[in-house]
């Protein structure tokens, strides 16, 4: 058993680490916690817990698994970012589960959701029937995204006396300088046409573009590459 002032110094010397790989390793690690990210953060605690009451780990110890440790999730990270198509295989990828008030029934197998989990999920949305709903996204962190129908989106066409009007699902078709030739085909559209529309709103390389989105009877929706304190001139 070590003693107290080694079990002071080895906790907040954890403390700090962990405080330093969170910044690292960026907010996401909080705000986006996936199945992976949860398995994370019980795997640093337990690392920091268990060397704490082991006398034969000391400082160096504890730094060094933190490091390795983190070293891997940051090289995760750098992957993800620089690989896009490593992402629905380390990050995982949004399913939709209800598609224009269907139910998905094999996304759901899929992703081990029964009916009596999606309603619970949707009750939190505020939405008690199925009928309510047009689409239903399970992202990557477990929650649920929902599109209601129109006659049931606040304040209601319904209520307004005005004709029902489909709800339509935005398709993300540019994604980090890079076009999403599957939204392109599923929307029937081509790369000519997604290039013209750049061009009329002034992007002549889809480099320029961060991100682009395709919703039916809208114009295009750009956005261009922005940096915090470094807006675009």
């Amino acid at each position: 058993m070590p003693s107290y002032s080694q079990m002071l110094v080895d906790t907040l010397f954890g403390f700090f680490a962990l405080f330093v790989l969170t910044k690292v390793l960026g907010k996401t690690e909080i705000s986006q916690l996936t199945a992976f990210d949860f398995i994370t953060a019980i795997i640093l605690g337990e690392l920091v817990g268990n060397a704490l009451f082991d006398d034969k780990a000391g400082i160096l110890h504890i730094g060094y698994v933190l490091i390795l440790w983190g070293g891997l999730l940051y090289i995760t990270e750098i992957i993800t970012q620089k690989y896009k198509e490593t992402r629905p295989l380390l990050e995982g990828s949004p399913e939709i589960v209800i598609r224009k008030g269907k139910l998905i029934r094999d996304v759901m197998k899929k992703n081990k959701l029964d009916i009596n989990q999606l309603q619970h999920m949707l009750r939190g949305k505020d939405v008690f029937s199925l009928r309510e709903v047009e689409y239903a996204i399970l992202e990557t962190n477990g929650t649920l995204s929902v599109l209601k129908k129109s006659d049931f989106q606040t304040p209601t066409r319904k209520d307004m006396k005005l004709a029902p009007q489909p709800a339509n699902l935005s398709v993300t078709l540019v994604n980090d300088g890079e076009i999403i030739y599957d939204n392109l085909e599923e929307k029937n559209l081509t790369e000519e046409w997604l290039m013209e529309q750049l061009k009329e709103q002034g992007y002549d390389n889809v480099n320029d573009v961060f991100y682009a989105e395709y919703m039916k009877d809208e114009d295009l929706l750009v956005l261009p590459f922005v940096n915090r304190g470094k807006p675009k001139k």
